[in-house]
């Protein structure tokens, strides 16, 4: 067997990052880079993968392995000087990558390598990285010249740096907003631990009483539980208007940032011969073309609102039977919901809290990974860190290491919200032979440690972590070396919440639960009345849920499909609200102006990716129903169909090679409550 790379390189040193030579950093290995690309495409007349492939994944290896912890403490401990390195190197990435993506000489050293007789005796992933690669060079506009050429450049650096100032002001406006109160009877209803951790944050600030933000787990136990109607309307206000013209400071208004990125986006969709920037996204995903998008979502909708105007209709008339209210205002949802979830099933999210300990729900979901996928994980105490929350685990199989992630689990300051898995380092065959291994980051923005007390998590942080270690698995457990289709690197991106969705499903079955729920002061597990609610909780509301989901998704796609100069952003949210949603937002709502999934990440024109992916990871879960949730044979062929083979081939062939069969709804509709 090959020698692993496991040594000082194979993770990032955070304290090595001097943020005052970052630029000048960058500037070298890009200066490296460009001699290095030319004299590699002069050099190859007949080019072979070993003479043109490898010492290119090793230059974007190298850049990767520089840019990787600068952009991550970007994300999570953002400060001014992080800030302004990263926004000075942002464009010359950009320009960078702009080029490569244009570079004739390097595509048709590429179109030459898979016409070659050695391309007969590739690999399936060396071939399928040479079809992608060829393929990102056309819709990187290799073909276009002049005006057009330059204009594509132009547009590409400058939507670098909308999407970057957009996030910004996401993170600036949410941090610009607080709410000090020192009346205790201004509270009432909130549950213990938001007062404590409220009070814990106010202390940190030298203030007495209690302190409340926009981070979610401040925001949600107040919309959730506090009886005081006008706090829940100033913090909705709050949250809702974020980054625009509505609340908040002017110069994080995010409406002309919008406005500018989807003229752009539409511009360089046009440049490359497309109509709209949704048909140019769905050119590599799952979906055939953007109409095929638009009736999946359409038939989710007619299928679902029904469902949604029951949940409606009953919460409607429970907040007028048991509290004589007559209309409900958008910041009463949240809730009266909580207090219908509390009356049909005795249940809150706080009752559960004590049962999910965070040490206890990690050593259940690092129970369930190895029992499904045949490994194990242990926590490594030793290691350059740049917060004392963060954890690194190793994963081994057969004995043999060929993983690590990063775990960073809680809110706080300067820490982008949300949660997310990014890709630190690339398993992949370096040309010593020897086999580089992959490093994960998982963040998640979870209610922190309070006091004595260990973190305790509520079941939908719990099933949030699952999410994210779906897709960490997805990046770590593959078995392709060829790094451009390893992990989640060429997966299309509607199917790359595939793994993440699936791994939600064991947050509810009790075999599963067993291991991840334990009382954080006496270890007992879930008691069986508690675990009989929740179940049944399940889909509590679901409908709505769904709903407002699909609103996201068509929100996004026809924003991208139907661009027009001029039209308007907060039209197109009405009109689609006015198709699938069961209630309307208050006039001041902006919901787009934070929406920074499209507008300042990666699913631009591409948010119906969660939907597309869970029908496949509900009817992928089926198997398990059919066959047992912790049956080692089925959970064997999903890692070694779906986690193994990453981008190496298409999604849609990996999927049917798990099930047998093509995808089904069915699957995702039962599951939500929701009658097929």
């Amino acid at each position: 067997m090959s020698q692993s790379v496991w040594d000082a390189t194979s993770l990032p040193v955070f304290s090595a990052v001097k943020v005052q030579t970052i630029e000048s950093e960058l500037d070298k290995i890009l200066a490296h880079n460009q001699q290095a690309i030319e004299a590699c495409v002069t050099n190859n007349t007949q080019p072979t993968w070993e003479s043109l492939v490898l010492p290119l994944d090793q230059l974007h290896d190298d850049l990767n392995n520089f840019w990787s912890p600068i952009s991550h403490l970007n994300s999570v401990k953002n400060s001014p000087e992080i800030r302004e390195a990263y926004n000075a190197c942002l464009p010359k990435l950009t320009q960078f990558y702009t080029e490569l993506g244009q570079n004739k000489a390097l595509y048709q050293a590429y179109k030459a390598l898979a016409e070659s007789d050695q391309a007969k005796h590739l690999s399936v992933a060396q071939t399928e990285a040479l079809t992608q690669t060829i393929k990102d060079f056309e819709l990187s506009g290799v073909g276009l010249e002049g005006a057009a050429k330059q204009r594509y450049a132009e547009i590409s650096q400058r939507l670098s740096e909308l999407g970057s100032q957009f996030g910004e002001n996401v993170l600036d406006a949410t941090q610009a907003w607080s709410k000090h109160i020192t009346d205790e009877s201004e509270l009432s209803g909130l549950p213990e631990s938001a007062l404590d951790q409220a009070k814990q944050m106010a202390q940190a600030k030298g203030l007495d009483g209690w302190l409340f933000t926009l981070d979610l787990p401040s925001y949600i136990p107040v919309m959730s539980y506090a009886d005081n109607a006008p706090l829940r309307e100033e913090m909705y206000r709050a949250y809702a208007t974020r980054a625009s013209d509505q609340g908040g400071e002017a110069k994080f208004d995010n409406a002309g940032l919008i406005d500018e990125i989807l003229a752009l986006r539409h511009e360089m969709a046009e440049i490359l011969g497309f109509e709209n920037y949704a048909e140019l996204s769905v050119a590599t995903k799952m979906a055939d073309n953007g109409q095929q998008v638009i009736d999946f979502l359409n038939d989710l909708a007619s299928r679902s609102k029904p469902s949604a105007e029951q949940d409606l209709a009953q919460l409607k008339a429970f907040a007028k039977a048991e509290y004589e209210v007559e209309n409900l205002n958008a910041w009463d949802m949240s809730y009266y919901s909580e207090k219908l979830r509390q009356h049909e099933y005795s249940l809150s999210q706080e009752e559960l809290r004590p049962y999910f300990p965070m040490n206890k729900v990690l050593s259940g979901l690092f129970h369930v990974a190895q029992t499904l996928f045949g490994v194990a994980i242990r926590e490594e105490q030793d290691f350059d860190s740049y917060h004392k929350d963060v954890k690194l685990f190793t994963i081994s199989k057969e004995g043999e290491d060929v993983a690590r992630f990063y775990l960073d689990p809680y809110a706080r300051e300067a820490k982008r919200g949300g949660a997310w898995m990014d890709s630190c380092r690339t398993r992949r065959r370096l040309s010593d032979n020897r086999l580089q291994l992959p490093v994960a980051y998982l963040v998640c923005n979870f209610t922190p440690p309070i006091g004595d007390k260990p973190a305790l998590l509520t079941h939908d942080e719990v099933t949030t972590l699952f999410h994210e270690f779906g897709h960490g698995l997805h990046h770590m457990l593959t078995q392709v070396d060829v790094s451009s289709v390893s992990g989640i690197n060429g997966v299309a991106w509607d199917a790359v919440e595939l793994p993440s969705q699936f791994m939600e499903n064991w947050c509810y079955e009790p075999e599963a639960l067993a291991h991840i729920a334990g009382h954080f002061e006496t270890g007992e597990p879930l008691p069986a009345d508690l675990l009989d609610k929740m179940l049944a909780a399940k889909n509590f509301q679901s409908g709505m849920q769904m709903v407002r989901q699909l609103e996201f998704s068509l929100f996004d796609f026809r924003l991208h499909k139907e661009y027009q100069a001029g039209m308007s952003v907060q039209a197109v949210i009405d009109e689609v609200r006015s198709q699938v949603a069961v209630t309307a937002p208050p006039s001041f709502n902006r919901f787009q102006n934070s929406f920074s999934h499209i507008f300042a990440g990666g699913y631009a024109a591409g948010y119906y990716s969660y939907k597309w992916a869970e029908v496949l990871s509900a009817d992928a879960f089926s198997k398990f129903e059919e066959e047992g949730i912790f049956n080692t044979v089925t959970g064997a062929h999903f890692r070694d169909t779906i986690l193994a083979n990453g981008g190496s081939r298409p999604a849609a062939e990996l999927f049917a090679d798990f099930r047998g069969r093509e995808p089904s709804t069915d699957a995702l509709l039962r599951h939500s409550g929701i009658a097929a």
